[in-house]
Parts: structure tokens; C-alpha cells; sequence
């Protein structure tokens, strides 16, 4: 059966927020919201830096308001301890809530939050969790810096021909590629 398309007077509203360290992608996000405003005319991108949250609560109320109603949490480099519990509360009460979150380059409380389709990081070894760590390898080639980019590179291609919830591990690691 064919779905109809999505009619231009009526675009799903998709609310994608994104919380990082610091500025160093507003430009990207604001040429993102611009290029995409065509084609998704329903959708809401959203930036917050971390580093504000100390400085401004109004910053930390606006950043938890728009995690409240987001559909789609991309969280990255949130590394000081300050910052993560500023917002971690906000992030575990939306988790459920919303269509994914997407954790990376962060501290472990938060990549534990990752959930993408069938792939949960929430500590569970089952699924797509279970078979990378088969994919890992040796803790020697694992440790490396260039090991790990090697791997980062070399998964996407081999998950692509595991079907099911092989897709979601997937989309993470083709996701992190653009970090």
C-alpha cells in the first residue's frame, strides 16, 4: 500500500534539539535550519550550549523546556560534570518520551541515554549492543586511536548487510561519522 504525501498545508511539526558544549556549531545548525526549511517546513531545530547553563538559568529553563517537548534529542560533548547534571534529569525524563536520542562524545551517564529504534544504551547486552561487542575485536586494536577510527569507518559497512536491529547500530555509527 502507498502512503499519501505529506501535503505542504499540513507538515508534520518535528521539534530536533540539540544540546553541546558550546557554540562551535550554531553556524552549521543555522545554515542546516535554513537549507531544510523547504523541505520540511514543520520542523524546529533547536540549539543549546552547555557552557550557558552555569552562567544563565534562563538558558538551563529554555534548554529544559525544549527537551521536554522534543521528538528528536541529539546530545553531544558534554564532558563537565556540572553541565551533565544540570540537564541529566531533563534528558532521563524525556528519554521514553521522544522518537530518539542520539548521545555521543559524552560522558558515559549520558551515552547510556542513547536510544535509536530497537538500539537502547541504557547497559542491556542484547540486540544490536550484543552483537558490537562481538564486532569489537581484541581490547589492544580496541584502545587505539586509530584503532577505534578504523572500526568507526569499517562497522556501518558490515552492519548494512545484517538486517533488523543491525539498521539502528548502524545509523548511530554513520551518525558519530559526522561528529
Amino acid at each position: 500500500m502507498m502512503q499519501n504525501p505529506i501535503s505542504r498545508a499540513d507538515p508534520p511539526a518535528i521539534r530536533v534539539v540539540m544540546i553541546t558544549l558550546d557554540n562551535h556549531v550554531a553556524g552549521v545548525v543555522a545554515r542546516a535550519r535554513q537549507a531544510l526549511r523547504a523541505d520540511l517546513p514543520g520542523l524546529t531545530l533547536t540549539l543549546h550550549a552547555s557552557t550557558d547553563f552555569s552562567r544563565n538559568e534562563a538558558a538551563l529553563a529554555r534548554a529544559t523546556a525544549d527537551i521536554a517537548t522534543a521528538d528528536i534529542l541529539i546530545v553531544t560533548m558534554m564532558f563537565i560534570d556540572d553541565h551533565i547534571q544540570a540537564i541529566l534529569p531533563a534528558l532521563a525524563a524525556r528519554r521514553e518520551g521522544c522518537a530518539a536520542m542520539v548521545c555521543a562524545m559524552s560522558a558515559g551517564e549520558i551515552i547510556r541515554l542513547t536510544k535509536l529504534g530497537a538500539l537502547s544504551m541504557d547497559g542491556q547486552q542484547k540486540g544490536p549492543m550484543a552483537l558490537l561487542k562481538r564486532l569489537r575485536g581484541s581490547k589492544q586494536q580496541a584502545s587505539s586511536g586509530a584503532g577505534q577510527m578504523a572500526m568507526l569507518r569499517r562497522l556501518p559497512k558490515l552492519l548494512r548487510f545484517i538486517p533488523g536491529p543491525a539498521q539502528d547500530l548502524r545509523a548511530y555509527f554513520l551518525t558519530l561519522q559526522y561528529w
